[in-house]
């Protein structure tokens, strides 16, 4: 008797529960912040978020370098030739791919922003971060926006700015942390104009009150990006707005968080209180209900690139089966803000047993 072939949707469904996994290991703000996403958005945003981890950790943890770029390279050009590796989360992507019309050229600036990394690339001044940030965050937030059914170009541009927000909201919480690993991501520039020598600073990397007020700049520099995108969440279905706020909400309090410590990113990795998040949640659903709208803003200069990929094609408006991510009552949005609430208590339980001790 022949062996009888796999179910599709088994199969599928069995992908995607692998991005699922991983997320859960090691991604634990997204994925319990993913709960407030409807399921037509959160199963697609796993497995892009699970293949954007695996490419990131490829180059920098595994330290693969240049052969993981092209290594990488060559695993896009089978996921958009329809022969995706027998990986879960590469079938779980490229599914994804094929489901929303990602363009190509996301995926690819996303590798160039991971290759600009490899170099040890520095920037002179806050466009050319920028730039940066565009590569290795706007893209995923361009992403996130095709895949709730945004494809107007001031919702796309949002998304944008909410991802290099988010990116310089990292970089400064992480001065210290990449300074040990031997990289310097804030703008030379501002280094300079604060007296601050960036390669003797890197040798002897101490926090000073010069410092902080580089710090500070930019968290100065993404406020004004995340003040932006509340036009691009009006502009989502209502069940996506929380999500998104959430991590619009979430990123910028580790901005207020390192401005506590007083701009000091050396001493220890700011880090959001439990507490803090719940408030900052429940903030995300209230501010779902209103469609507030703003101006619209152009987009930065070194996202318009990522905006045209979209805008400039005949990009089909492919949504999952069922169509647009539907409306889901406040009530229900509620229920989800307090089980996420609980899902992120008990991630970072088990993260702290993980660190200090054994546990079940």
């Amino acid at each position: 008797m022949q062996p009888r072939s796999p179910d599709p949707a088994v199969a599928n469904a069995a992908d995607y529960a692998a991005c699922r996994a991983l997320l859960r290991g090691g991604s634990r703000t997204f994925y319990a912040a993913s709960f407030l996403l409807p399921r037509t958005v959160r199963e697609p945003a796993c497995a892009l978020y699970a293949f954007c981890r695996i490419a990131d950790d490829a180059v920098d943890i595994a330290g693969g370098g240049t052969a993981a770029l092209a290594a990488l390279h060559s695993r896009l050009d089978h996921i958009y030739a329809g022969g995706p590796l027998p990986l879960g989360v590469e079938r779980a992507f490229a599914d994804v791919v094929a489901r929303f019309a990602i363009p190509r050229a996301l995926p690819d600036a996303l590798l160039e922003g991971f290759a600009w990394d490899v170099e040890g690339r520095r920037y002179e001044d806050i466009d050319e971060l920028h730039a940066y940030a565009a590569r290795v965050a706007g893209t995923v937030g361009t992403m996130m926006a095709v895949l709730m059914g945004a494809r107007s170009g001031d919702a796309l541009a949002r998304a944008c700015d909410l991802g290099v927000a988010m990116q310089l909201s990292n970089i400064a919480r992480d001065v210290g942390e990449d300074a040990r690993a031997g990289r310097l991501y804030l703008p030379l520039q501002w280094l300079r104009e604060a007296g601050i020598d960036p390669d003797a600073w890197m040798a002897n990397p101490v926090h000073s009150e010069a410092l902080a007020v580089v710090v500070r700049r930019l968290l100065q520099a993404a406020d004004v990006l995340y003040q932006r995108v509340g036009s691009g969440v009006a502009q989502l279905p209502i069940a996506c707005r929380p999500g998104i706020n959430a991590s619009r909400f979430l990123y910028a309090e580790i901005g207020r968080e390192v401005e506590r410590q007083g701009g000091n990113a050396i001493a220890r990795r700011a880090v959001v209180p439990v507490s803090r998040k719940a408030r900052l949640l429940a903030r995300s659903l209230v501010t779902a209900l209103p469609a507030s709208v703003q101006r619209p803003a152009p987009p930065l200069a070194q996202t318009r690139f990522l905006v045209e990929a979209i805008t400039a094609g005949e990009l089909r408006a492919m949504m999952p089966a069922g169509g647009r991510p539907s409306s889901i009552p406040w009530w229900n949005l509620h229920d989800r803000v307090l089980w996420t609430v609980d899902l992120f208590e008990r991630l970072e339980r088990r993260e702290q047993v993980g660190r200090f001790g054994t546990g079940d």
